[in-house]
């Protein structure tokens, strides 16, 4: 599957669901990506949760790679969001 991904810089923290939610255009459709915060503080050391979103930032590549991996393996839930684990 030849998919165009693009990730644009629209990351947002969404309280509810206490992840950094980020948006990828798959050849030009949108869909959700997101990554829990307790996650995100396991994998890259132990964070504060205001410091969540910039965390994400700062491994923002590796975090991509990882969701176009997911996506081009449609692994997307019954809402349509890839979570990274």
């Amino acid at each position: 599957m030849n998919q165009a991904i693009q990730f644009p810089d629209r990351e947002e923290w969404n309280v509810s669901a206490q992840a950094v939610f980020f948006p990828a255009l798959v050849n030009g459709m949108q869909l959700s990506c997101a990554i829990k915060g307790e996650v995100l503080a396991r994998r890259f050391g132990s964070a504060a949760p205001e410091e969540h979103l910039a965390l994400f930032r700062e491994y923002r590549w590796d975090l991509e790679e990882e969701a176009e991996q997911r996506i081009r393996q449609q692994e997307e839930d019954d809402q349509g969001v890839v979570w990274l684990s």
